[in-house]
């Protein structure tokens, strides 16, 4: 999952930044790492739906390990940021596992939704409704 942090480092780096302005930056450079989407997959069945950016997120099995790999974009530095917070939650999970975690409370522990615009808010919602909607079409 490309250079992503885990879910703890992610947390310890987000309580470093002094401010929004730097948080903002930070999740503008966990967007930067995220893996190129496969080719010919921005396409409209991986485009995420409530968002007023465009999203794509792309996610597979692994056969041998049974847990998902996630491919993301979108034409909105923030916004590939956030999907790339999204990615790191769900990191190492598998389909049902997916399903069943809330993420809510990550975002929380982030100030996430305090601090995003409502369209944001909404975009980052969808983005957890399409995952865990892909994730149970993978189980």
């Amino acid at each position: 999952m490309a250079n992503l942090p885990d879910k703890n480092k992610l947390l310890r780096n987000f309580s470093r930044c002094g401010n929004w302005e730097e948080k903002y930056m930070y999740i503008i450079e966990l967007g930067a790492q995220l893996d190129a989407l496969p080719s010919g997959t921005r396409i409209a069945g991986n485009l995420i739906s409530g968002c007023q950016s465009q999203v794509w997120i792309v996610m597979h099995r692994d056969a041998g390990t049974g847990e998902v790999q996630f491919f993301g974009d979108s034409d909105a530095a923030i916004v590939k940021g956030l999907i790339a917070t999204v990615f790191v939650f769900y990191h190492g999970l598998s389909p049902a596992e997916i399903v069943a975690e809330d993420v809510r409370p990550f975002f929380s522990e982030l100030a996430l939704t305090q601090h995003l615009t409502p369209s944001r808010s909404q975009g980052l919602e969808a983005m957890v409704r399409g995952i865990r909607k892909k994730a149970a079409s993978l189980h």
